[in-house]
């Protein structure tokens, strides 16, 4: 079956986030079954030509141009939307990771004009909004996708609720959970004696970076050689990641190296004794997933999508706030505890968001969105 993958941005500072990890993960997965899976998506930041093949997933990536100062819905590519008819038409089936953008909602349409089986996966960025250019987008786009794809995938109840809401009521949206998965990793070596704890993530508020270098006075009273890495592409909150660091008196004991590649943030996952991410609202975090698969340690917020299986599963710790952070990161640096929130970790990561578990419900999916198509 040949699949392509759509996503809005790739770079080396992996700027947009969750959703190309997914994207990649699951290509990668696809063609280890003999599925001939690609990516279709902007490219920026890349020293050089653009490359044709990430993580050994051939892609056809197009210069990112940006025409409005709107964030990644203001980028696009004439080239790219001039391509889009002949590149769905190539394609079994398109899977769009749909964002309110100049990218995901051109090919998507594209796809629809073809009569393609269209797959959307929204990764909780299309969602109820008051804001004009999603009321707008939704009214030129949004819904009529929704309504119209083969099949929308969702990660939990109330992102599917959302889903449904923009959609509005007057045709139901064919709705299949699909968790993210993690492929399978050696497992972290034992941690060192000093203490290391990583926060690995976009520099964003709503990811709450401040939260966690908040936190970083009272870990270190009670462990005074801590170190604190605060890595992940800036999006407007490195100035106050670095001025509170600075008015805390921590600046010895906290880096911020930026953006981190794949490799370098499973060897960063694998060296950190806790992984905390104190994000609110957020679905299914691949960051914490990644964590778990090398069985680090997480502390998660009540909010977060992963919250609930972390917490029965003995994974780590939630906390209903920023107050939270700093007791359960020392509860996890005791030794024994560390050592079992660990193998819990591996195990939750291995049992219930292994990619097998994942590609076996996404075939299936498309399967049935393909033989839709030829009825």
């Amino acid at each position: 079956m040949r699949v392509l993958h759509v996503v809005t941005l790739h770079s080396p500072s992996h700027a947009f986030g969750g959703p190309v990890r997914v994207a990649l993960n699951l290509s990668r997965g696809l063609r280890e079954r003999g599925h001939d899976a690609r990516l279709l998506a902007l490219g920026d930041g890349f020293e050089g030509p653009l490359p044709t093949e990430v993580e050994g997933v051939p892609a056809r990536l197009f210069q990112a141009r940006r025409l409005l100062p709107l964030g990644f819905s203001g980028i696009t590519s004439p080239a790219l939307l001039a391509t889009a008819g002949r590149s769905v038409r190539q394609a079994d089936v398109v899977h769009v990771h749909l964002a309110r953008d100049l990218v995901t909602l051109p090919v998507a349409l594209a796809a629809l004009r073809a009569g393609k089986p269209l797959v959307l996966q929204t990764h909780g960025m299309v969602d109820p909004s008051d804001r004009l250019l999603a009321k707008v987008l939704d009214a030129l786009a949004v819904r009529r996708l929704l309504r119209r794809a083969s099949a929308v995938l969702y990660l939990t109840g109330h992102e599917r609720k959302g889903l449904e809401a923009v959609a509005g009521p007057s045709t139901p949206v064919n709705t299949t959970r699909l968790v993210n998965g993690v492929p399978a990793q050696e497992p972290r070596p034992a941690p060192s004696s000093a203490p290391r704890l990583l926060y690995a993530a976009r520099l964003q508020a709503r990811k709450r970076p401040q939260d966690f270098v908040a936190a970083v006075p009272e870990i270190l009273r009670h462990h005074p050689d801590a170190r604190f890495v605060v890595a992940g592409p800036d999006e407007g909150e490195l100035a106050s990641v670095q001025a509170l660091v600075g008015e805390l008196g921590v600046a010895e004991r906290v880096s911020c190296p930026g953006p981190l590649s794949g490799t370098e943030m499973l060897s960063e996952l694998r060296a950190a004794h806790v992984y905390v991410l104190p994000s609110v609202d957020e679905p299914f975090p691949m960051s914490v997933l990644e964590a778990l698969s090398v069985g680090t340690p997480v502390v998660v917020t009540r909010s977060n999508g992963l919250a609930h299986d972390i917490e029965e599963a003995g994974a780590g710790r939630v906390v209903a706030d920023a107050s939270g952070i700093a007791p359960a990161v020392r509860e996890l640096l005791d030794p024994v505890v560390n050592e079992r929130a660990s193998v819990a970790a591996r195990k939750l990561a291995t049992e219930a968001f292994s990619m097998d578990a994942v590609l076996d419900t996404l075939l299936a999916v498309y399967d049935r969105c393909y033989a839709g198509t030829q009825a």
